[in-house]
This record gives structure tokens, sequence and C-alpha cells, in this order.
């Protein structure tokens, strides 16, 4: 009897312990402790120009009344317009006189649309290269002035200024055709720079599949990448500025005919 009134009186010490450490917020802490795991915050993910967190799709936000109101949505896109089995082609940093024009023409070659997500000194260097994209079809988007992928740490007028001149940019570039999205470098949005670029007719662009392409891993390592990731949606990015871009030219040879063969059609990313 002695023994059992004894572990009985353990077990009540032990539940309010619990208890206390629960109230507290510091069970999961002690659970991580007793298991050797760190306690402290995870670390944050490193951003580079090719890779970044994926936004979260159906993302919702409210408008700034002090901000002027937004003229799309400034939800982050990540659907096609077309909807069920479609792709939305994306590539960013551009125009490159080297580049673009071979990508075009597998674009063309396979009777596909993409958007173009330009840096503003590369349009305004290359308004040819912007024109012949219109002329093709394919969509403008704004991927800033300086491409910092710290924009997400800048001030709103730093923000601001990146955003509408390269939008400037694109747009003179262009003859006159703005810019329908603007993609922050990468990924790093803000509710401020969604803000700002909705109210210029930009809806935020992201992206759901990273081809990887600006690695350079080779043909064949792009197109398993696309390939294994298209359950994550239909918004792939690709890239035809910063630097070599001929295995991205070979992948999309090799991507667009399948894609093709296996049901998929091509569209433009949601407004």
């Amino acid at each position: 009897m002695v023994r059992q009134a004894v572990r009985s009186a353990n077990r009540r010490v032990v539940a309010a312990a619990v208890a206390a450490l629960a109230g507290a917020g510091l069970l999961a802490g002690w659970w991580s402790a007793q298991a050797g795991e760190p306690t402290g915050p995870a670390p944050k993910p490193v951003r580079s120009s090719a890779s970044a967190p994926a936004p979260i799709t159906g993302q919702t936000s409210s408008p700034d009344p002090a901000l002027p109101a937004p003229k799309v949505n400034m939800d982050i896109a990540h659907a096609s317009e077309s909807g069920g089995k479609a792709v939305n082609i994306t590539i960013d940093d551009g125009p490159d006189p080297t580049w673009t024009p071979r990508i075009l023409k597998v674009l063309k070659d396979n009777g596909v649309k993409a958007t173009f997500c330009m840096i503003g000194p590369q349009a305004a260097a290359h308004p040819d290269l912007v024109k012949e994209v219109v002329a093709d079809g394919h969509r403008l988007c704004d991927h800033s002035v300086s491409h910092n992928t710290a924009m997400d740490h800048k001030s709103d007028d730093y923000q601001k200024q990146q955003i509408l001149d390269a939008a400037q940019d694109i747009e003179k570039a262009s003859g006159g055709v703005k810019p329908m999205y603007y993609r922050a470098p990468g990924g790093a949005f803000t509710p401020y720079s969604r803000q700002i670029a909705a109210a210029n007719g930009m809806r935020p662009l992201g992206w759901n599949v990273d081809s990887k392409d600006f690695e350079k891993p080779g043909t064949g390592t792009i197109v398993r990448t696309v390939l294994g990731e298209l359950g994550n949606g239909p918004t792939i990015l690709f890239h035809d500025g910063g630097g070599n871009r001929a295995q991205t030219v070979a992948a999309l040879e090799r991507l667009l005919p399948q894609l093709k063969q296996e049901g998929y059609g091509f569209g433009f990313p949601v407004r």
C-alpha cells in the first residue's frame, strides 16, 4: 500500500510538471532537449537568384489604404489562365542578344507562348529583342532594375524605384507595351512591392517549378528536375540571361515536345 501511494504521488508530480511546461510553451523544447535536438529557431533558407521559397498558393492579402489602390490582383500568381493540364513557361533575366533569339526560335518551332521577365537596363539595351518578344505573342514581365535578391530588406523607396523604373524601360523598349506582371528577384516580394506593382497594372508572379537551369547542371538534369516537380504547380522558371544558356535551350528543345506528348497545354499566368 505504501509503494502504491508513493507511485501515485510521483505520477501526480510528473503530471503537474508536464502541465506547467505545456502552459509555459516549453514542452516541445523540453522533449527536443531529451532527444538531443536543437531547441533554437530553424535557420532561414538562403535565397539565390535562381531559387527561392515558393510563395504560398492562394495567398491573400488586404491592400494598404495609404498606398495606391491595386488595378490588378496583388496576390502572387501561380495558376494558369488556361486551367486544366496547362503549364506556364516563364523566362527570366533577359533579354540577351545571344540566348533570347534562340529561345524564341524553340518556342516558335513548338507553337508555345511564354512570359519573359526582363531586367530594365537589359530591355533598354536591346529594344529590338523586346519588340520581337511582343511580336511573337509572348507577354512581358518586370524583373526590376538591378536584380537585387535582397529587395525584401530594402526601403519602400528603393523597391518602388526598382519596379517602376524597370517597367518604364520595358514599356519604352517594347514600343508602348506595358509589362503585365512583376516578378521579384529571387522571389523577394514584400506586401509593399506587391501593392505598388498591382497599382501599376502588374500582377505579382511567382513560380512552382524551378528548373535550376541557372546552375548549369546539365540538360538532362534540367529536364528531369522540371518533369519531377510538375506536381507542384504549372508555372515553370527558366532563364535567358545571366550567362551561357545553352543548356536551357537544349532542355526546352526536349521538354516542350515531351510535355505536348504527355497531354500538357501551354498558357499564361493568371491576371
